[in-house]
């Protein structure tokens, strides 16, 4: 059993080594010269606050500046997972700098943590329980997934092509995200923590930061549990970093592109999320222009992850 062990373990990492010689390296820096639109509704929160990108941006990067211990975390929680600590970063400081102001203090983020655990939270619509909505039949196709990513990717699928705007049994469904309609019980949009991380992508992550970090897995019965990972900066930067490798390895295993020296790919991929969908969608895209005799689109930034690669040399400068 442990020779058969030993060598399944080789082929995967063979397996793994030859994909990352066949893939393309997406090279470090921006495509676009300009950064390309920053949607409305990003400005509009920031001018809601009295505030601005650039004073956003600032505030973020002089809680990294002035915390030598977090920056000690962000490199830990890198080196777990392989990467090069300016993919969290990069997420870090897009998610600040375009969703939320960052708070002035590492130790504010342990408080609102713990706070999550004395309000009773819970995933529902309409009054009717996450554990209980995904027990419908639609769901039966995803009875079978073990891994969390496998199993909840599923169940999102399943919510757009069975739920999403459509009136079931009576019941009529919000045209909205799955992590929208039935994760975040305090408002659309909402995202916590250090990492700006939503609940669905946390619960989908769950065993590979199980697996590599050793932390329990997510309950999806415990809301409030699942809300204290995300605020905890102890517990949250595996999750960050854990989702980030999801990204690489997919684009590098589905599309066929290294995206691991360039930040702003993966701050746009923990943006937009869904990488692994992305990732098809790109190589049927890259099949067509192949069989048509025209060069292969590589993957490009958003306006988030444009401001991640122009800020690197500066953010770099801090570690």
């Amino acid at each position: 059993m442990k020779k058969l062990i030993l060598v399944i373990l080789w082929l995967t990492l063979a397996a793994a080594m030859f994909a990352a010689q066949a893939a393309t390296m997406v090279p470090p820096g921006n495509s676009h010269a300009e950064q390309p639109i920053i949607p409305g509704a990003s400005s509009r929160r920031t001018q809601a606050t009295n505030t601005t990108f650039q004073a956003k941006y600032r505030k973020v990067y002089a809680l990294l500046q002035n915390d030598a211990g977090l920056r000690g975390k962000i490199s830990q929680a890198a080196a777990t997972y392989g990467i090069d600590p300016m993919h969290i970063v990069g997420a870090i400081v897009g998610e600040h700098t375009y969703n939320v102001d960052a708070y002035d203090r590492l130790q504010t983020y342990y408080v609102k943590a713990i706070s999550y655990l004395s309000s009773k939270l819970s995933f529902a619509y309409e009054g009717e329980d996450i554990t209980d909505f995904v027990q419908r039949p639609q769901f039966a196709k995803c009875a079978g997934k073990s891994d969390s990513y496998a199993l909840w990717a599923c169940r999102e699928q399943v919510w757009n092509q069975s739920f999403r705007g459509k009136n079931v049994g009576g019941t009529s469904f919000p045209n909205d995200r799955f992590g929208a309609t039935f994760f975040q019980p305090y408002y659309a949009g909402q995202t916590f923590g250090l990492g700006q991380l939503n609940p669905l992508t946390a619960l989908q992550i769950s065993d590979l930061v199980h697996q590599v970090s050793g932390l329990p897995k997510l309950d999806v019965g415990d809301p409030n549990g699942v809300y204290k990972t995300i605020m905890d900066p102890d517990l949250t930067l595996a999750y960050v970093a854990a989702t980030i490798r999801k990204s690489i390895d997919a684009y590098q295993n589905i599309a066929g592109f290294d995206i691991s020296d360039n930040p702003g790919i993966t701050s746009t991929l923990y943006n937009v999320g869904n990488p692994e969908q992305r990732a098809y969608a790109l190589k049927a895209e890259n099949d067509k222009r192949r069989a048509a005799g025209e060069p292969e689109k590589l993957p490009e930034e958003n306006y988030y992850g444009w401001l991640v690669n122009d800020k690197l040399p500066e953010l770099k400068a801090l570690f």
